[in-house]
C-alpha cells in the first residue's frame, strides 16, 4: 500500500475515534447520589442539585453500610439540561391523614407526584416519604388531586383501588412498610388532574 493510502488510513481512523470521544462526552449522564437520615436535609440537597440543572431518578429508605438508616436519591443531568428548572418537595410522615393534607396542598401548587418510600428517620420513626417535582419551564401546570390509601389488607386495597380508578385516579405508587400508626401497611398514592 502506497505510503499515502496509508497517511490517509491513519488520519481517517484518527478522525473517527476523535468524533466517538466527542460524541460519548457530548452525551455523556452525569449522576448524583443523595443520601441523609434526616428528610430536611435530603429535600435541601435534592433542591441544590436541581439548581445545578440535576432531575430526579429514583429513591429508596433502607439501611446503608455507613450511613445507618437512610433515604438514598439518585439524580441525573444530560448535556444541555437546564439549571433551576426543577423543584422538588420532599414530604415525610407517620400519619396517613398528615401526607394527604400535604400531598393535596403541592398536588394545588402543580407539583408532580415522581416517588415514595418508607424508611427509619433519626427524629421521626417510621415514616412514609413521597418525593414531588415542579416544572418551572411547564407553563400551563395542571394541578393535581391526590388520593392516598392505607391498609393493613390487600384485598381491601384492590377494592379501594378499584373505587379510586372508577373515579378518574391513575396509580402512581405503592409501599409497603411499617408506620408508626398504622403498624404494616399497604400504602398506595393515586392522582387526577383537576378541572
Amino acid at each position: 500500500m502506497p505510503r499515502f493510502m496509508r497517511l490517509t488510513y491513519s488520519l481517517l481512523a484518527t478522525v473517527i475515534v476523535l468524533s466517538q470521544l466527542n460524541y460519548a462526552a457530548d452525551h455523556a449522564v452525569e449522576y448524583k447520589v443523595v443520601a441523609t437520615n434526616k428528610t430536611s436535609t435530603s429535600q435541601k440537597e435534592m433542591n441544590e442539585a436541581a439548581a445545578a440543572g440535576f432531575r430526579f431518578g429514583a429513591v429508596m429508605g433502607g439501611q446503608t453500610s455507613f450511613g445507618g438508616s437512610e433515604v438514598v436519591t439518585v439524580m441525573y443531568r444530560s448535556p444541555g439540561d437546564e439549571k433551576d428548572r426543577f423543584v422538588y418537595k420532599l414530604l415525610a410522615t407517620s400519619k396517613t391523614s398528615t401526607m394527604q393534607k400535604e400531598l393535596q396542598a403541592a398536588g394545588d401548587e402543580g407539583f408532580e407526584y415522581k416517588g415514595q418510600t418508607v424508611f427509619q428517620s433519626a427524629f421521626g420513626g417510621k415514616e412514609v416519604v413521597v418525593i414531588l417535582e415542579l416544572d418551572r419551564a411547564q407553563k400551563d401546570r395542571p394541578q393535581y388531586e391526590y388520593r392516598l390509601l392505607a391498609t393493613k389488607k390487600t384485598g381491601t386495597m384492590q377494592k379501594e383501588l378499584a373505587e379510586a380508578g372508577a373515579a378518574g385516579f391513575e396509580f402512581v405508587g405503592v409501599t409497603v412498610g411499617d408506620t408508626a400508626v398504622g403498624g404494616t401497611e399497604l400504602v398506595s398514592i393515586l392522582r387526577r388532574v383537576r378541572k
